[in-house]
C-alpha cells in the first residue's frame, strides 16, 4: 500500500520580509566567519614567527659552550647542552646526540636550579617521543610535531661545531591556548552582534516593507467590494505618500491606482449599460402589457362568437391566445425582476410561510397530479417578514421547477423549519438530477437544464432567477445542490423582525 507523499518542510521563511531578515544574518554570519578564519590564521602566523624567534635563541644558547663557573654534571648524567644553560625557558625539550652516538635528552622542570646535588632540571623523553625527534632532520627548519602526551611542539635540529646534533623545542601550548582564547571571544562577540544585527535588521525591514503592507491593504479592501452586481462606488486607493515613482514601491502603487481607475471606469461603464438595457426591458414589458391584453381579448372574443369558423382558424386562434398568455406571463415575469434589480419593493409585513406553503404544495398537487407531493411542516405558524405574493411566487417556482424538470412519478418533498432565528424552506426531489455544468448557471437568467431533466412543459427560464431575485431582496440566501436522485433547494430566511435594509415603499 503506497502512502502518500508528505508535504515538504520549508525551512526557511516564505515571506519577502522573512526572506530578507535570513539572508541579511547569512551574510552577516558569512562576513563573521570569514573575518574569524582570516584573524585566526594571522594570529597563528604571526604567533608562531615569535615561537620560532624565541626557538632559535634558545637553539643558539645551547650551542655555545657553557660559560665559566656553571655547575658540571658527572659524565653520562648531564642534561644536553640546551638545557645546561642559563636563560632557558620552562619546558624548553633538549635532545644532544654526541659524535660518538651518545643521546642525551630532557624537559626543563620549573622552580629547579641546577647544583651538584641536583644534577637533573629536568625529566627524561619517553622512548618513543625520543625516536620521534631523533628522526628529524638536522637542517635548521623548524617544525611542529605532536609529541603525544608531551603535547605539541615546535622544534629545530642544528649540528654544533663539534659535531653533535642538538634538537630544541619549545611548547605550542601558550600558542593553542591564545588562537583557542581569540576564537571564543569571537565567536561570542560575533553571535552577539548577529542578534543585534538581526533585531535591527527586522525592525529596518518591517519599517521599509511598510507601503507594501498598505498596498496588501488597499488590495484586500478592493477584493472585498461586490464587483460582480450592483453600482459600485471603487474609492479606495494607494496612499499618495507610497505612489512615489522614485522608489519601487511607489512605481507598483502608482500602477495599481491607475490599475484601480481603469477598473472603476469599466464599472461605471457596465453599470451604465446594465442600468440602460434593464430599464429597455421595463419599459418594453411595460409597454407590451396593453397589445398582448389586447391580443388575448380579442382571441377569446373569436373563440365565444357564436359563428362558426373553419377549424384551423380556430386551431390558430387557440395557439394565439395561449402564446399571448405565456408571452404575458414572461413580461410579468421580466416587469417583477426589473422592480426586484431597482430596488422597488413592495411593503414587508409578517407573513405565515407555512399557510403560504401549504397552499403552493395544494396548487401544485392539482397542476401535476403525477407526481408525488410531500409536506413536512411544524405544527405551529412559521412567520417571516416580506411581501406575501412575492414569497408565494418563491414557493411556485420551486415547486413547478421540479414538476417541470422530472419525470412522472416523482416524490417532491417540501419542508419548513426553524433554528437560531433563521427558517429554512427546502424543496427536494429524487428526479435525475442537475448536470454539474448547468449548477453553477441555475439562477442565472434564461439559463436552462439539458436534455437530462424532462422539459414537457415549457419554460421561460426566468423561475429560478426570480426565486434567487426575491430571496435576496428579503435578506435571504438560496442554494442548491443536485447529485443523481436527489435535487435540493434550501431557502434560508432571516428572524421575523425587520430590519433597516428593508425598503417599506407601496408599488
Amino acid at each position: 500500500m503506497s502512502s502518500s507523499p508528505q508535504p515538504r518542510r520549508r525551512f526557511l521563511p516564505s515571506s519577502l520580509r522573512g526572506k530578507l531578515i535570513a539572508q541579511l544574518i547569512a551574510l552577516l554570519a558569512v562576513v563573521c566567519l570569514v573575518v574569524g578564519v582570516v584573524t585566526e590564521v594571522a594570529l597563528r602566523s604571526f604567533l608562531l614567527h615569535q615561537l620560532d624567534d624565541r626557538l632559535s635563541a634558545a637553539s643558539d644558547r645551547g650551542t655555545r659552550p657553557p660559560p665559566p663557573g656553571t655547575v658540571q654534571f658527572p659524565p653520562g648524567q648531564r642534561p644536553p647542552d640546551s638545557l645546561r644553560v642559563p636563560g632557558q625557558g620552562i619546558g624548553t625539550l633538549g635532545v644532544l646526540v654526541e659524535p660518538d652516538g651518545a643521546v642525551h635528552s630532557g624537559i626543563l622542570l620549573g622552580g629547579v636550579v641546577p647544583s651538584p646535588e641536583n644534577p637533573f632540571p629536568s625529566h627524561p623523553i619517553p622512548q618513543a617521543q625520543l625516536q620521534q625527534l631523533l628522526q628529524l632532520p638536522s637542517d635548521s627548519r623548524f617544525h611542529s610535531v605532536d609529541l603525544g602526551a608531551l603535547g605539541d611542539y615546535r622544534v629545530v635540529s642544528v649540528r654544533t661545531p663539534v659535531g653533535s646534533v642538538l634538537t630544541t623545542g619549545l611548547p605550542l601550548a601558550d600558542v593553542t591556548a591564545t588562537l583557542w582564547q581569540l576564537g571564543l571571544i569571537f565567536g561570542a562577540v560575533a553571535l552577539g552582534g548577529l542578534l543585534l544585527a538581526g533585531g535591527i535588521g527586522a525592525a529596518t525591514v518591517r519599517r521599509t516593507m511598510r507601503p507594501l503592507d498598505r498596498l496588501a491593504h488597499t488590495a484586500s479592501q478592493v477584493s472585498e467590494l461586490p464587483l460582480d452586481r450592483g453600482e459600485v462606488a471603487l474609492r479606495v486607493r494607494v496612499p499618495e505618500a507610497d505612489t512615489d515613482p522614485r522608489t519601487e514601491v511607489g512605481k507598483v502603487g502608482a500602477a495599481f491606482n491607475r490599475m484601480l481607475g481603469h477598473v472603476a471606469a469599466a464599472l461605471t461603464a457596465r453599470q451604465e449599460s446594465e442600468s440602460r438595457v434593464r430599464q429597455f426591458v421595463a419599459d418594453a414589458s411595460h409597454e407590451l402589457r396593453t397589445p398582448l391584453a389586447a391580443i388575448r381579448g380579442y382571441a377569446e372574443l373569436t373563440r365565444r362568437s357564436s359563428d362558426e369558423v373553419p377549424p384551423e382558424i380556430a386551431f390558430a386562434m387557440h395557439r394565439v391566445e395561449s402564446e399571448s398568455a405565456r408571452m404575458t406571463t414572461l413580461v410579468e415575469e421580466l416587469l417583477l425582476l426589473a422592480r426586484l434589480d431597482a430596488g422597488r419593493h413592495r411593503v414587508y409585513e409578517p407573513v405565515d410561510l407555512t399557510r403560504l406553503v401549504m397552499d403552493a404544495v395544494a396548487d401544485s398537487h392539482a397542476a401535476g397530479p403525477d407526481h408525488k407531493w410531500l409536506l413536512e411542516v411544524p405544527p405551529e405558524p412559521l412567520l417571516v417578514v416580506g411581501d406575501s405574493d412575492q414569497l408565494h411566487q418563491v414557493v411556485l417556482n420551486l415547486l413547478n421547477n421540479a414538476r417541470t424538470h422530472t419525470p412522472p412519478g416523482t416524490t417532491v418533498t417540501t419542508a419548513l423549519s426553524t433554528k437560531d432565528g433563521q427558517t429554512t424552506l427546502t424543496v427536494r426531489d429524487n428526479g435525475p438530477g442537475i448536470p454539474e455544468s448547468v449548477l453553477p448557471e441555475v439562477f442565472e437568467r434564461f439559463a436552462r437544464g439539458d436534455t437530462s431533466r424532462s422539459r414537457a412543459a415549457g419554460s421561460t427560464g426566468l423561475g429560478l432567477a426570480i426565486v434567487a431575485a426575491v430571496v435576496g431582496a428579503h435578506q435571504g440566501e438560496v442554494t442548491v445542490r443536485s447529485a443523481p436522485g436527489r435535487t435540493e433547494f434550501r431557502v434560508r430566511f432571516p428572524a421575523e423582525k425587520p430590519t433597516e435594509d428593508f425598503t417599506h415603499v407601496n408599488q
